[in-house]
């Protein structure tokens, strides 16, 4: 499924094409030149284990492990990375053993960084205050050197329903690479919930994806949707009932290299096959102050650095026509726009 993914997303005919495009892409698009992977860049990925607890395993949804050592073969095969320069963590929570022991046994240069260390995992250490955010808060600013030294991050989230935000997506999963403390009650989450009036307000999960070290350093974003859930807790439960699954687990991976696009997409299927999301009304906020960054709704200057430079539009926002057709403008044969497509 990576493998059709990545070839898809490129429209490349090999793996090694693909990541080569990939890599390409990302260094023209960020002023480094027309060039691919250098030898000794590091790599980052950042999956989802906000339901972890320990180094133990437990059955609430999580990254799954066989997706994130997917990845890890095909950046050290094809993407011709070593296993050296490749790193997975997750600052705030806890590598569980079903993933750290999938990939270790196979790929034993490959790093792993969490909050705690130990057993085979380096605990994660901190820039302080590099990310002070566009608007004061209470929110934690420390980064995990990991993603700071990093030339490249591959946000891995996870497909569910959030309390508070609405959803968790790729933007709210980088909120993990912060200091924060592995027990949620111990932090603020100033700007996360949006106005649930319908108008527009500062969103920090902007200043996420607008962030040198962050958003901006992301290659590859990617939705974990092999299950999905309508909650941010426990196992995932109900089964899709909404075309084409038709009461089956979603079994689908999403990419993009656009984070604005690919969680505006998979916030278009969580609210078509659960419409009574908690805290769902007007938790697409995000999403338009993220697409338009450089000019947004509710007037914030994004500069989650603080160095006087406004964000750029953050990449494309859009609904699709309806959860039946689920046609975005690229799909309508519009210039401009989402275009959303199957690929296996």
């Amino acid at each position: 499924m990576v493998s059709r993914s990545i070839r898809g997303l490129t429209n490349q005919k090999s793996d090694a094409q693909a990541w080569s495009a990939i890599f390409h892409y990302f260094n023209r698009t960020h002023d480094r030149g027309n060039v691919g992977y250098k030898a000794g860049e590091k790599v980052a990925i950042k999956p989802n284990l906000n339901n972890t607890t320990d180094h133990g395993t437990i059955d609430r949804l999580n990254s799954s492990p066989h997706l994130i050592l997917s990845l890890v073969r095909q950046l050290t095969g094809p993407g011709k990375v070593p296993q050296s320069s490749i790193t997975v963590f997750d600052t705030s929570r806890f590598i569980p053993g079903n993933l750290y022991d999938k990939i270790h046994s196979e790929f034993p240069g490959v790093v792993f960084v969490d909050h705690i260390g130990g057993d085979g995992r380096l605990k994660a250490e901190f820039k302080p205050n590099a990310i002070p955010f566009s608007v004061s808060s209470r929110n934690a600013s420390g980064l995990d050197t990991t993603v700071v030294e990093a030339a490249y991050l591959i946000d891995a989230a996870l497909l569910k329903g959030h309390v508070s935000s609405g959803v968790t997506l790729c933007a709210k999963n980088l909120f993990g690479a912060t200091s924060i403390n592995p027990d949620w009650r111990k932090n603020a989450h100033d700007g996360f919930p949006p106005n649930h009036d319908g108008s527009p307000s500062y969103s920090a999960f902007v200043d996420f994806l607008g962030h040198k070290d962050l958003g901006e350093k992301t290659m590859l974003f990617i939705v974990d949707g092999l299950y999905g859930s309508e909650n941010a807790d426990g196992p995932p439960k109900r089964k899709w009932k909404m075309a084409p699954f038709n009461d089956a687990w979603p079994s689908s991976i999403f990419m993009s290299l656009d984070g604005v696009a690919v969680d505006s997409v998979g916030f278009d299927f969580l609210t078509s096959e659960w419409p009574d999301l908690v805290d769902i009304k007007n938790a697409d906020n995000y999403l338009r102050e993220a697409a338009l960054a450089n000019d947004p709704p509710s007037k914030t200057f994004y500069d989650p650095e603080r160095d006087g430079i406004r964000c750029r539009s953050l990449g494309v926002h859009e609904h699709w026509n309806n959860g039946t057709d689920k046609k975005y403008s690229g799909n309508l044969g519009k210039a401009h726009g989402i275009e959303l497509f199957q690929v296996g």
